[in-house]
């Protein structure tokens, strides 16, 4: 070989190298999960973190990028980590979920998350899955156009992550750990959060408020994303109309709003124009709260939009914000949300389910003394999907049960449809409907099935708007509504055309979704209510999918550093 044709060919490989290094790149983060002092209104208490950080840092990919994040655990709680909305493609190992996709990693134990980011972009984020850790650990997950590829809107001038939060001022483990003891509903929130922080209308709060800057005539990018553990927030920025342009990581028709609802879980990405006079502006959010009767955190959390060098001598433009219980603002805007483009929406259907989600009540068992049962009328509280109350194992993950044909661990007779069907959100519902029966119970599917989920709230002890969230999956939500679905003439309101692909769907109070998907990716993936207090309650269930044909369709090996029991 000429000199020539030897410098042309290293040109040519070193060329290839650095395209191949452009496209798709390989990222190494550590996070060591750890106690830290953290002061919020007025106190300190020791929460648990990541890094030291509260939030958590926040990730930045591009399309196609792998992740490799090794996870220490220093602190004195298992964990897992969860990357919620991450499609996992056959790598269901670093899915995260306690107790379903693997065993937590304990106290001085370490487990490394492997996974590629495949056809995502937008906002994601990260957060604890185990107990109710995740109320301090989480940070956003940023996922970029591929190089060479640009969003489908005009390049804003800046991109701002806001990540919404709840905080307790007592141990959120303590809490919920009490709640489990008494059977009661566990202790509300102290405040809500921007960013870790509850801002001026909260005690000793507002030198700490979150400022985000903007210049005039600017347009920033927010991605806004419900972090709170149990609660449905209304988010809004004073004088200023926001463009929604995508949600879960699947980019919209645009459309304008003067405000976001986003249950716990759902991040929405919006833009911002910097039309106003130069001041400061609040950016808010406050719950939305569904369940009548139920006590909840009626506070708001802010931070401000500060225009170029604008002063702290003028206080803030207060913002408008809806009512907690309205319904019709949560209605009206979730019905604007459409794909981008028209979409290929699976036509025929394998498996046609049916779904209740709802509360219930436990009778107190006889050898409980009373202080154990301070439910409803000396009940305990629980909850259920088609009345079943889900129990995660403790001495093996479903996955490892599954993978390992391990007997005894799960069964796999959920049922497709309700035991009994009555009139879901009625207010005369038979009591003894309210005592659902506890299992570790899968529904299988086998590999390329097409999946339509009837998802029906019930008004057992109360109704609420639920926000149920399918690991492993995004599904087109295709159609919502109130009162108790009815197939006859509910079906012709269905959109089959470009429905929004979210991986977190808010189920309507008193009402249903339906959700469509094809089980394309193998593995045991968790489905549930993503307030938190739900899933504890039993509110949940998972799928098993079957390994399909060759390689491409067939989960991972476990991999070597997975945790133990």
């Amino acid at each position: 070989m000429t000199t020539l044709h030897t410098f042309s060919f290293l040109f040519f490989f070193c060329s290839l190298l650095s395209a191949s290094s452009i496209i798709a790149k390989v990222q190494h983060h550590n996070f060591v999960i750890q106690e830290t002092p953290v002061k919020r209104l007025c106190k300190t208490r020791n929460a648990i973190t990541v890094n030291g950080m509260f939030p958590g840092p926040t990730l930045e990919v591009n399309d196609g990028d792998t992740l490799e994040v090794k996870v220490l655990n220093r602190a004195r709680y298992n964990i897992t980590i969860h990357w919620h909305g991450v499609r996992q493609m056959r790598t269901g190992w670093a899915d995260g979920p306690e107790f379903v996709t693997q065993c937590p990693i304990r106290p001085g134990k370490s487990y490394t998350y492997r996974f590629t980011i495949q056809g995502q972009e937008g906002t994601l984020w990260w957060h604890a899955h185990s107990s109710w850790l995740r109320a301090t650990v989480y940070g956003a997950l940023i996922i970029h156009p591929a190089s060479g590829s640009s969003f489908p809107f005009p390049k804003p001038d800046r991109q701002t992550a806001l990540v919404l939060g709840e905080w307790w001022n007592a141990n959120p483990v303590d809490v919920i750990n009490q709640a489990t003891r008494t059977g009661a509903a566990p202790n509300v929130s102290d405040a809500y959060t921007i960013n870790g922080q509850p801002g001026d209308l909260y005690n000793c709060s507002n030198k700490e408020t979150v400022v985000v800057p903007v210049k005039p005539g600017e347009t920033s990018l927010l991605r806004v994303i419900n972090a709170a553990l149990n609660q449905p927030l209304f988010f809004t920025v004073a004088n200023h109309k926001l463009t929604v342009v995508g949600a879960d990581a699947s980019y919209l028709k645009p459309f304008t709003t003067n405000v976001l609802m986003l249950g716990p879980g759902q991040t929405t990405d919006v833009l911002l124009n910097a039309d106003q006079t130069p001041k400061r502006y609040y950016i808010a959010a406050r719950a939305y709260q569904s369940a009548q009767n139920a006590p909840f955190d009626n506070t708001t959390t802010t931070a401000i939009l500060n225009y170029g060098n604008t002063t702290r001598t003028s206080p803030p433009i207060k913002p408008s914000l809806p009512a907690f219980n309205d319904t019709n603002t949560v209605t009206s805007f979730s019905r604007k949300f459409k794909s981008l483009r028209n979409v290929v929406v699976p036509k025929t259907i394998d498996e046609n389910l049916f779904f209740t989600v709802g509360l219930g009540l436990d009778n107190c068992p006889k050898n409980f003394p009373k202080n154990r049962c301070q439910g409803l009328n000396g009940t305990r509280f629980t909850a259920s999907m088609n009345n079943v109350s889900f129990v995660l194992p403790s001495n093996f993950s479903l996955l490892q049960a599954h993978t390992n044909g391990i007997p005894g661990v799960f069964t796999t007779d959920f049922p497709a449809k309700p035991p009994v069907k009555f009139d879901y959100t009625g207010n005369n519902i038979s009591r003894a409907l309210f005592q659902p029966v506890k299992g570790t119970k899968l529904y299988k599917l086998k590999y390329g099935t097409r999946v339509q989920i009837v998802l029906q709230d019930t008004n057992i002890v109360t109704s609420e708007n639920h926000p149920i969230h399918l690991h492993g999956y995004d599904f087109y939500i295709v159609a919502e509504g109130f009162g108790n679905f009815d197939p006859k003439k509910d079906t012709s309101k269905f959109n089959l055309v470009d429905p929004p692909l979210r991986n977190t769907v808010a189920v309507p109070v008193n009402g249903w979704a339906v959700i469509r998907f094809v089980a394309d990716n193998p593995g045991v993936w968790l489905m549930h209510c993503h307030l938190d207090v739900h899933i504890k309650w039993g509110l949940g269930m998972a799928f098993l999918v079957e390994n399909g044909v060759g390689e491409l369709e067939t989960l991972e090996a476990a991999p070597h550093d997975l945790p133990l029991c």
